[in-house]
């Protein structure tokens, strides 16, 4: 079973930047989108960003211009990095992968922002 580990999270000021990183522990094979999502304490998981594997790429208007989403397909890893990060950032960053057969989820990791 394909798990999904990610890293980079933890706490920094508002204005500061931050590279999330999810590296697959195997292959994953008919990968359909890439993307990471967040939750903020008492609100719903929402979608943060996400790339397709024809490179089709979205963002929310929250993050949009500030966060970047690539990926490494040799080292099976998907990144967001994170610039001029604010205070309404602060959630728990999870990666999903999504494949013709599977649906993954990495454990989450946290993003604090101090204002």
């Amino acid at each position: 079973q394909v798990q999904l580990v990610e890293s980079g999270g933890g706490l920094v000021q508002a204005g500061g930047s931050l590279r999330l990183s999810c590296a697959a522990s195997g292959s994953i094979f008919s990968i359909i989108v890439m993307g990471w999502y967040r939750q903020a304490p008492g609100k719903q998981r929402e979608m943060v960003a996400t790339q397709t594997s024809g490179d089709i790429t979205k963002y929310s208007d929250s993050v949009k211009g500030r966060f970047t989403i690539s990926r490494d397909n040799a080292k099976n890893t998907v990144y967001l990095q994170m610039n001029s990060l604010k205070p309404e950032d602060t959630a728990v960053y999870y990666c999903n992968i999504r494949s013709t057969y599977h649906n993954y989820w990495g454990q989450g990791t946290q993003v604090t922002v101090s204002s």
